[in-house]
């Protein structure tokens, strides 16, 4: 475990994947997303949800908000390696919102003009226990988003920072993939601890 007085060196934010993982995450991510259903992905999103909210709410606060460096994941930048529990939810509060208007923008045929890197998702690092509700409303509010869409195949993509063009489907299991990801690095922090 390593504490706040020192600090690991770690690649900058928006510093990606490597190469050869890039390339096969891309792989997976497109033919998976292609294949999964609507429901299915629902589904998963759900079941990451709740597996979340009980890892969290099963733990006291304090420990909520200690930072832990952690082993790299596959899927999981550099920089992302030294976060706290309630850092991880508010960089999942602030990717389901964002990813929420992707997904209505492109089922109505837009393309949402401004481009948005990793590095622009990143956690605030003075997060603190509100965030809890706020990831459980902002995830609530993605799936109520993804509810009322007759269907997620867009006639127009937009382009994620690392797996390019992705329509509505592909963001829609971009997300329940990510929260799969985020929830395994929660599990390695309690670990660490």
């Amino acid at each position: 475990m390593t504490t706040e007085l020192s600090m690991p060196r770690l690649a900058p934010p928006g510093a990606g994947l490597p190469r050869i993982e890039r390339f096969f995450a891309n792989l997976m991510i497109h033919a998976k997303a292609r294949r999964a259903s609507t429901a299915q992905v629902a589904a998963t999103f759900e079941q990451e949800l709740e597996e979340i909210l009980g890892l969290v709410k099963s733990r006291p606060s304090d420990v909520l908000g200690q930072r832990v460096l952690i082993r790299r994941l596959p899927g999981l930048e550099d920089s992302s390696r030294y976060w706290s529990a309630l850092m991880t939810l508010d960089h999942l509060r602030i990717v389901n919102h964002q990813v929420g208007g992707v997904i209505a923008s492109l089922c109505e045929g837009r393309v949402p003009p401004e481009k948005v890197g990793t590095a622009d998702v990143k956690p605030s690092e003075n997060v603190g226990w509100s965030v809890m509700a706020d990831f459980e409303r902002t995830s609530r509010e993605f799936a109520d988003v993804v509810k009322i869409q007759k269907s997620l195949k867009s006639p127009v993509s937009y382009p994620h920072p690392w797996f390019g063009p992705l329509d509505a489907a592909g963001w829609h299991f971009m997300v329940a993939f990510h929260m799969g990801l985020h929830r395994k690095q929660i599990l390695r922090i309690f670990e660490g601890m």
